[in-house]
């Protein structure tokens, strides 16, 4: 079987959570080929990748964001627009349930050129209409510009050219989500959905906060992703998730109760089970697992730490992982240094994370997102119980789901709430013996529900049942 998978944003360029689900589900799956069709930000990150590709990945196709600003319009008069194709458009731009074969058949068939495209007629003619409506009193260069930035990388994900595999599977909804539904209509074969966060309410909390946006726009770019993520919701034959409530958020945002599963991560317990615990040394060694970004929320960590460190003298924070944003990581850095934290956070970069484990007692994670994180697996596996913020299926790894009766093992605080993640680290710091016991039941836990072998059976199956 020759699977493409489609992914956005991370494997095999970054570390992290998603690629290491990758790189792994690849690897076991040695009697299958893999195409990998992925989309990074800038060109310049060709062939630069984190990991070294699995012998059984046959095509790495390369798609960068940055390459559609290179498109340059051509001189060839667009040919005239039908009316379905007009209305078509006219959705797009709405944000408004477009139908996405007549999109295609534009520029997947005929080859429209996005840039020519967006510089016609008939697209001034429908954001005319769209700027009375709607933005009567914005600046018509200001509603140009943003729905142009807007339009301009999904048009570029419809023309291309479409890797041949039996099945296409992204991981995630978005512009991957849309590529995914260009390989389905290309070829006719089947598209799968895994999520393993929620893709567009990620992008609500971003686009929330972001300085980049301006207010007026705000409102469009959230409804432009919920749209991305309906596309491939209606048109994959097959959705999973990591866990019941992300499974329902889903169905919430129009996915088809009948297509829907849950798949959940899993991890290669044999190799943290066995870590021995941390002998008694007089400090308390707690490790942040995670890349340096905005979505995982280190500034909160520092603060909370600091709170912390003011209230006890014995504890050190480590924070294990690279560099997703650099300027975040400066940021981040520089917080340190000026909350005089320099002897008490080592930042260790990515490190082997096994051997690491030996010097921490617990782990945090303050992600302000998250989906079923293998780096809580992972601590859990090897006896360290853990604080996290109450996102994603934290909750249920701390203190169990459905039908779980092992017992508690970590505590959780409110995302983005410094005091609330200080006082749960402060909790697990008053006791080595109730941390024993938590770790424990975080390992029995793991060796119940989140085992490698079991998950990469689940997809074995999923695959088998759509081909």
């Amino acid at each position: 079987m020759r699977i493409c998978l489609i992914l956005e944003g991370s494997y095999p360029y970054t570390h992290g959570g998603v690629s290491s689900w990758t790189h792994q589900m690849i690897s076991a799956m040695k009697e299958h080929e893999f195409v990998l069709w992925v989309i990074g930000p800038r060109a310049k990150d060709k062939g630069n990748y984190y990991y070294e590709l699995p012998k059984n990945v046959v095509k790495v196709k390369e798609v960068f964001l940055d390459d559609a600003l290179r498109i340059k319009p051509d001189r060839k008069k667009l040919p005239s627009m039908k009316e379905e194709e007009k209305e078509a458009l006219k959705a797009l731009l709405d944000c408004e349930h477009p139908n996405w074969e007549v999109l295609l058949h534009l520029f997947q068939d005929e080859h429209i050129n996005p840039s020519s495209f967006l510089m016609s007629q008939e697209f001034l003619d429908v954001l005319q209409m769209l700027c009375n409506t709607k933005y009567p009193y914005v600046p018509f260069a200001s509603t140009f510009h943003t729905m142009r930035s807007m339009l301009l990388p999904v048009l570029y994900m419809m023309m291309q050219k479409v890797p041949k595999a039996d099945v296409y599977h992204t991981i995630c909804t978005g512009y991957a989500g849309i590529m995914a539904l260009t390989g389905g209509y290309k070829t006719g074969k089947p598209v799968l959905l895994t999520e393993h966060g929620i893709y567009s309410r990620e992008r609500e909390e971003e686009i929330i906060r972001a300085n980049w946006v301006q207010p007026a726009f705000k409102r469009q770019w959230i409804k432009f992703f919920y749209m991305l993520s309906d596309a491939i919701y209606t048109r994959a034959i097959k959705i999973t998730s990591l866990f019941d409530r992300a499974m329902k958020t889903q169905i919430e945002l129009g996915a088809d109760p009948s297509k829907c599963s849950i798949i959940p991560n899993g991890i290669r317990y044999e190799n943290f089970c066995n870590i021995p615990l941390k002998p008694e040394d007089g400090k308390i060694d707690i490790a942040a697992v995670v890349r340096i970004a905005q979505i995982k929320d280190i500034k909160s960590l520092i603060y909370a730490f600091h709170e912390l460190r003011s209230k006890r003298n014995d504890v050190r924070l480590h924070i294990l992982g690279g560099v997703d944003e650099d300027e975040y990581n400066e940021e981040c850095i520089n917080l340190v240094d000026t909350l005089g934290l320099k002897q008490d956070i080592i930042f260790a970069g990515q490190v082997n994370v096994m051997e690491y484990m030996k010097k921490i007692d617990f782990t945090i994670l303050t992600s302000i997102s998250e989906g079923q994180p293998l780096s809580v697996l992972e601590s859990l596996a090897a006896r360290r119980p853990c604080v996290t913020t109450d996102v994603g299926c934290c909750r249920d790894l701390l203190e169990g789901g459905p039908g779980d009766q092992f017992g508690v093992a970590g505590f959780l605080a409110p995302p983005m709430h410094r005091e609330g993640i200080a006082h749960a680290m402060d909790r697990m710091c008053r006791s080595s013996s109730e941390r024993e016991k938590m770790g424990e039941i975080g390992r029995q836990r793991v060796e119940a529900y989140f085992r490698h072998e079991e998950m990469i059976k689940l997809y074995e199956e999923l695959y088998r049942s759509v081909i």
